[in-house]
């Protein structure tokens, strides 16, 4: 069943809408909170990904807590790197408790990575180590954004999760020592926030953003929830980061499969022949990927997620997650 209802937003006050930033925030037991970042490089060669997790919603430690009652979100918590290009993939993603936390308004530090809330946007100082092949990412990532915007959406009816795109346009610069890596590009900044696991509202969603050269753009979001039904909304952005809701489009059609896990990719209909440039991650329930769709009489680069929780829940994934995903204490 396919519904193209518009999302419940909640309009923050301008004065909210930077305070909402804040990382001193109430998470629930069993709930979460993330920040997320991407960007691509101004020349196309790199790309770039940070995640601020805290109840980091794809841990396997969080999951099996969870299955023994209610668990505390602020001992699995993470920062999650990944820089794509321009000769491999970096990625590091290390859980740990409450211990390891320190955090204000401004401020949050997780083990030795440290992102702060600056008037111009985020710093983000990483010092992580990469799995599986152990090596560092070390440097400074700054994003810098305009006011952010004061529209935050209820992803489902009950208004357990919510998504706020906190900067459509953002600019992203990169200046890491280990590996040595400097780029500057067009970037994205969102933020999501839930009272109860994912898996216990939807079986998965696709995202897809575009942006033009002109930093007008667009977001497809589009959720299948466990009873299958299946919903979808469309906003559109400037490059102020002024943003309206637009007709919804819930009809899909699949990408190729990632070539490892053959995990699906499907993607909104939003282009007649939308193809896969890069395949950024191919795990066995999540795909992150660089595509090329239709828009505005354009064909324009996009960024392009699948999660599957279905998938998520099976045990042999669980088994396989602690490999790419360490856990150290405080």
């Amino acid at each position: 069943m396919m519904q193209n209802d518009a999302p419940r937003q909640t309009l923050l006050a301008p004065g909210d809408a930077v305070a909402d930033i804040r990382f001193d925030v109430t998470v629930n037991q069993n709930g979460y909170r993330w920040w997320y970042v991407d960007a691509f490089s101004d020349d196309g060669r790199c790309g770039m990904t940070v995640i601020i997790f805290i109840g980091c919603v794809f841990s396997p430690y969080y999951a099996k807590a969870r299955r023994s009652g209610p668990a505390n979100p602020w001992d699995f918590c993470s920062i999650n790197a990944i820089f794509y290009g321009p000769d491999r993939k970096r990625w590091a993603l290390t859980e740990r408790n409450a211990a390891a936390v320190e955090l204000s308004a401004s401020h949050y530090k997780v083990g030795p990575s440290v992102v702060t809330r600056t008037p111009q946007g985020f710093q983000i100082l990483l010092d992580e180590i990469c799995v599986p092949v152990p090596s560092r990412i070390r440097g400074v990532v700054e994003v810098v954004f305009s006011q952010p915007t004061r529209q935050c959406f209820a992803l489902d009816d009950s208004g357990h999760h919510r998504w706020w795109p906190i900067a459509p346009s953002a600019q992203v610069h990169v200046d890491l020592r280990k590996p040595e890596l400097q780029w500057s590009g067009k970037g994205y900044v969102d933020s999501n926030a839930g009272t109860v696991p994912l898996e216990t509202t939807f079986k998965g969603w696709h995202w897809t953003r575009t942006e033009l050269q002109s930093g007008k753009g667009h977001i497809f979001y589009n959720r299948e929830f466990l009873d299958g039904t299946k919903q979808g909304f469309t906003i559109t952005h400037d490059a102020a980061n002024n943003i309206e809701i637009a007709e919804g489009r819930c009809d899909a059609k699949p990408l190729a499969p990632t070539p490892i896990w053959r995990c699906k990719r499907p993607i909104v209909e939003a282009s007649p022949s939308p193809r896969v440039v890069k395949t950024f991650e191919d795990t066995p329930f999540y795909a992150r990927s660089k595509v090329l769709i239709g828009c505005d009489e354009q064909l324009v680069p996009a960024m392009h997620e699948y999660v599957d929780l279905a998938r998520f829940q099976r045990p042999w994934v669980q088994t396989l997650l602690p490999f790419r995903m360490p856990r150290r204490g405080g």
